[in-house]
């Protein structure tokens, strides 16, 4: 199997007005440059929810970076070097990054699936999970009246490390990225929490998406903090 492609999400703290507001517009002013950044096929510049994370107003403190590298040369280099990624954290008081191989995924985003499957699933290693969707504009009031509560069912269940709301768009497009201990405490969240199996249920009964997307990763390192802490210490700081 190969192993070239790795998969980076970061979440960027920023304090203060006048760099809350410098995030804000980078994500209408990033992109080109990211865009001719080397080796990255597929980025998304990301705000994210208030409150636990999922909800309709914004998080204006926190901000978040995909990328999908070509080959793990390319990460290292942009991280470690890169003037673009230099300016995101100059500018933010904290950042925190993980590095990952994909274990499983269907679905699209933007028209086509930007991850590949570089890694074998073991359940007992931890465990990320990006989920991502389009939402039809004549369902957005049934699902913003249905999904903060499932989402706030979340907060101090076994085995979840970390959780955040993530989007491209308000309101439209909705992303969640998640942290695990392993595979079954995700799956005990999925199919056991009374909330989320009946969110499942009225997804398939209603149709709420245009465009959705899951996808299961496999943690190689970290780098950085969130929250002061160091999540998953037990993986090596770089790969």
């Amino acid at each position: 199997m190969s192993e070239t492609q790795i998969v980076s999400m970061t979440f960027f703290r920023y304090r203060g007005a006048a760099e809350k507001w410098w995030a804000f517009r980078q994500m209408g002013l990033a992109g080109p440059d990211l865009e001719q950044v080397e080796g990255l096929s597929f980025f998304k510049l990301l705000g994210s929810g208030g409150g636990n994370g999922f909800s309709i107003l914004p998080d204006f403190g926190a901000y978040g970076l995909l990328g999908v590298w070509q080959q793990e040369d390319d990460a290292r280099r942009f991280f470690s070097e890169s003037d673009q990624y230099q300016l995101f954290e100059n500018h933010s008081v904290e950042q925190w990054t993980i590095f990952m191989r994909c274990v499983k995924v269907h679905g699209e985003w933007d028209g086509s699936t930007p991850f590949r499957v570089t890694a074998d699933y073991d359940p007992a290693m931890p465990l990320a999970v990006i989920t991502r969707a389009t939402i039809y504009t004549k369902h957005l009031w049934r699902f913003w009246r249905f999904t903060p509560p499932v989402s706030r069912s979340m907060e101090g269940w076994k085995g979840l490390l970390f959780s955040k709301g993530i989007g491209e768009l308000p309101v439209v497009q909705q992303a969640t990225f998640s942290l695990w201990e392993n595979s079954r405490c995700m799956q005990d969240y999925a199919y056991k929490s009374r909330r989320h199996k009946e969110v499942i249920r009225r997804t398939r009964q209603i149709g709420w998406y245009k465009e959705e997307l899951f996808a299961r990763f496999v943690p190689v390192s970290t780098k950085g903090t969130w929250n002061g802490e160091k999540l998953l210490k037990d993986l090596p700081k770089k790969f």
